[in-house]
């Protein structure tokens, strides 16, 4: 029977037969599940998972027939061998279609794994044979069955080790054992090169500083040089959760880089992982890793470096794989990515998306600007980073200027984050490059007035409708409004010129929406911002004199009050930032930044409210609540939960716009093959606007519909060069990601 049932037949006719193919899966499987402790748990479900290929209508899909649900019969086989290992039964029903919300026995007519384990739908499936001889099952993994949210997260780790064991499988059959995996050198390699690139010159310039630098500038650079130094003395400590408290300019790039390679050598782990909240900063992160450590080790991945189909579906049954399936698993020494790719493939279902995740296990994760994780979901962020740090060997460092104040929601998993550069106060007084005034309430006229009398300024507003409405009433010399309305590429070439004008000494006046703050390094010795959350004001200060080259006095930061509608995102963030400051409090003092986020989240907010996912006729559903109790009578709702966790709430569309290179991206993508490359591409030329947007884009024309993502934009005279794409009148939004 072994050699009669066929898993995969390759275009040169070479057959695979289902026990190969199911040995070759565990053993890949249990090797991956082995970084955090479940190598056994891996090979049993490897040996699950394709045992309803076992049968005749599934031998006729190899010649080209009809699909086949073979992995019902998998599940079935896992709950036979011990109907208590729901775990393993998860994992091999989901291989293809994603992880199914579990249900209820008591409801078997449910679109859920219970209802699909009833015996009326049983007895539909193609009959089969099992071509191994299933042992009961290992145990559940260790610490499964105490909390259903770590029962949960050690399901779709194992998944993600079914998932990528099958592709890797599959595709060495079909590429006839040839298949590289683990690219990039080992982490002691990049660690001596990045000692001889970055740290070596940093510790050398602060020995021998530049006689011209002032004695301020001296000092700066010596502090920023004992800050790396603790942070790679750092790198001895334990695995754990710690926080790196640097204020800008203290270079916490290079620094949170070394604890982290260095941390991963001293305790045996893969790699490291920086998560960056914006799209609009990863490029010039991730650039500033592959010139340090070379090209094929940094894995740059996000929504506009590669590409997921609708479902997310997996085709490797037959030997094709969906261009979902095609993003890379993260088996490479450092990965920059997003937030929001990081979360929701934490709380995703499809193979697509957790793919990667058992290459998390045994990671250094460093969360860059960490008081950006959004408020409505920061209970599902905590348990998701408390998750990694408890059961899957990694290590997290949350890392910021404005440290978010998590030790309430910490508590609840037993978790005390460490700092790794002590003296934060002192830090703060050494790098103070700025003043901060209130300028109370302005209408757009007023402040494109108070602009006007300034030849070099940034002013930070809360939506691209602002930015526009002021832009337009400064003098065009030297002015530029950036928001997220202009493709990457274009708003790249605007930042290269304002960074020209800046230090020529140029006319230059910038109106931004917030895509400014984070990280984006540019220097102007004034800055206005319009009343946000503080984290928000203190980011944008990070633009005013970022290189300590004026004095602080001179350098002002001006807070005011628009008159626009204010987001209803925003509402709560303004409103402690009002409270905190009320007293006359210093913005930046670290015990300010303290107050306001334990007003925000404790008081503004209050804990039901920090885990909110939108569900349709519904209300609101909390993904902590809905693992640990269930949601709308389903056990385990993986399906619901990836469908509805999403860290931006408001869905969105991408536009391509045919401008520069674009135009030739834009076509192969309509006449062309589809792949990873051309979509990464072309996230270079893509504008995200709001659903509603882009049905009236589409309903007037000026948009041509690509696939079921977004479309291509097809009336020009839509886009220019000074603010980008023109949306339908309107709200404009609050939009920067």
């Amino acid at each position: 029977m072994e050699e009669s049932y066929l898993a995969h037949v390759s275009e040169d006719g070479r057959k695979q037969t289902v026990s190969e193919h199911l040995r070759g899966v565990s053993e890949l499987c249990g090797e991956f599940a082995g970084a955090f402790g479940a190598g056994r748990q891996g090979a049993w479900i490897g040996l699950a998972h394709d045992i309803g290929k076992c049968s005749a209508a599934f031998q006729k899909r190899l010649q080209g027939g009809a699909r086949v649900d073979h992995s019902s019969a998998g599940a079935f086989e896992c709950l036979k061998a011990d109907g208590r290992a729901v775990w393993a039964a998860e994992c091999v029903a989901g291989h293809h279609a994603g992880l199914p919300d579990f249900g209820n026995p008591r409801n078997p007519d449910s679109p859920s794994l219970c209802g699909r384990m009833n015996r009326k739908y049983l007895d539909a499936l193609p009959k089969y044979e099992s071509p191994v001889a299933l042992t009961p099952p290992p145990p559940p993994p260790s610490g499964y069955a105490q909390d259903k949210l770590t029962d949960s997260f050690l399901i779709r780790m194992l998944y993600s080790c079914l998932v990528d064991a099958d592709f890797l499988d599959t595709e060495s059959f079909m590429k006839g054992g040839r298949v590289k995996r683990g690219a990039g050198e080992p982490l002691p390699v990049l660690w001596e090169r990045l000692k001889r690139r970055k740290i070596a010159p940093w510790l050398e310039e602060a020995e021998h500083p530049d006689s011209s630098l002032s004695r301020r500038e001296r000092e700066i650079l010596q502090t920023r040089c004992e800050i790396l130094r603790n942070c790679m003395d750092a790198g001895t400590r334990p695995r754990g959760l710690y926080t790196l408290t640097v204020p800008t300019g203290g270079g916490k790039t290079v620094s949170s880089m070394a604890f982290a390679l260095r941390h991963a050598i001293e305790n045996g782990m893969s790699r490291v992982i920086y998560v960056i909240p914006f799209t609009s900063i990863i490029e010039q992160n991730a650039k500033v890793f592959r010139d340090i450590f070379g090209e094929g080790n940094v894995l740059e991945h996000h929504s506009a470096a590669a590409h997921e189909d609708a479902k997310g579906d997996c085709d490797i049954e037959d030997g094709k794989t969906a261009l979902a399936l095609a993003a890379e698993n993260w088996d490479v020494p450092v990965v920059v990515t997003t937030s929001v790719q990081f979360f929701e493939s934490l709380y995703g279902n499809r193979s697509s998306k957790c793919r990667k995740l058992h290459n998390i296990a045994n990671s250094v994760i460093i969360f860059d600007e960490a008081q950006m994780l959004p408020v409505a979901h920061l209970k599902p962020c905590v348990a998701a980073i408390a998750q990694l740090a408890q059961n899957f060997n990694c290590t997290a460092v949350l890392c910021t200027a404005t440290q978010p104040a998590l030790g309430r929601l910490l508590q609840e998993y037993g978790l005390a984050a460490e700092e790794l550069c002590p003296g934060t106060e002192k830090l703060y007084e050494q790098f103070r490059r700025v003043a901060f005034r209130n300028a109370g309430t302005l209408d757009a006229d007023s402040l494109a007035a108070e602009l006007q009398a300034l030849p070099q300024t940034l002013c930070v507003v809360n939506t691209r409708k602002s930015a526009q409405e002021i832009y337009a009433k400064l003098p065009k010399d030297g002015a530029f409004c950036l928001s997220t309305l202009m493709y990457p590429a274009h708003r790249r070439a605007a930042l290269d010129e304002i960074r020209k004008r800046l230090s020529d000494g140029r006319p230059c006046r910038v109106v931004s929406t917030s895509l400014i703050e984070a990280g984006v390094d540019v220097d102007f010795p004034s800055v206005w911002r319009e009343a946000a959350g503080l984290d928000s004001i203190l980011q944008a200060a990070g633009r005013c004199n970022r290189e300590g080259k004026r004095d602080p006095s001179e350098s002002v930061v001006t807070i005011f009050q628009g008159v626009s509608h204010t987001p209803e995102l925003l509402k709560a963030n303004i409103g402690a930032a009002e409270e905190v400051l009320q007293s006359g409090a210093d913005p930046g003092d670290p015990e300010t930044v303290a107050r306001y986020f334990q007003i925000l989240y404790h008081d503004f907010m209050g804990d039901d409210r920090l885990d909110e996912s939108p569900v349709p006729g519904k209300g609101c559903m909390s993904v902590v609540k809905a693992f640990r109790e269930g949601f709308d009578g389903s056990d385990f709702p993986f399906a619901t939960v990836a469908e509805h966790f999403h860290m931006i709430n408001s869905p969105t569309k991408t536009v391509y716009i045919p401008k520069g290179d674009g135009e030739k991206l834009v076509e192969a993508l309509k006449f062309g093959e589809p792949s990873r490359e051309l979509y990464r591409k072309l996230g270079q030329y893509a504008v995200n606007v709001y659903e509603g947007q882009y049905k009236e884009l589409l309903l007037s024309g000026s948009v041509e519909p690509l696939d079921a993502d977004g479309g291509a934009l097809r009336d020009l005279s839509r886009y220019g060069d000074e603010t980008g794409l023109s949306v339908p009148a309107g709200e404009l939004g609050f939009l920067n990601f």
